[in-house]
């Protein structure tokens, strides 16, 4: 079972979502990132570096014709902090939708 381990890193939507991405694939062009996140190509290289310097996420650049393609694919530590971090937000929501006990009588 995954540790619960909210992480600030991960949180904000647009790497939640890249990361939520990469965690469903084994890897992913850049291309389909870019058109998933509705990203330009220097916002969503602005947060594969941030990733990857973490060491969530791992790139691969190739040629490919003449043409440079950029892969990416989650880590192994990435997965394991998008796991606990999932299991963070799955604990707050929980917590919220607990029913409020009632304080014992006095």
């Amino acid at each position: 079972m995954t540790k619960a381990q909210f992480d600030e890193l991960i949180h904000p939507s647009t790497r939640l979502t890249l990361v939520a991405t990469l965690a469903a694939a084994d890897w992913a062009e850049f291309a389909f990132l870019k058109d998933r996140l509705q990203l330009s190509d220097s916002a969503l290289s602005k947060q594969l570096t941030t990733l990857e310097e973490a060491g969530y996420v791992a790139t691969e650049r190739r040629l490919s014709g003449s043409r440079r393609k950029v892969r990416a694919r989650l880590t192994s530590a990435g997965r394991d902090a998008f796991n606990g971090h999932i299991e963070a937000l799955r604990a707050i929501v929980a917590d919220a939708a607990a029913p409020a006990q009632e304080p014992p009588p006095v």
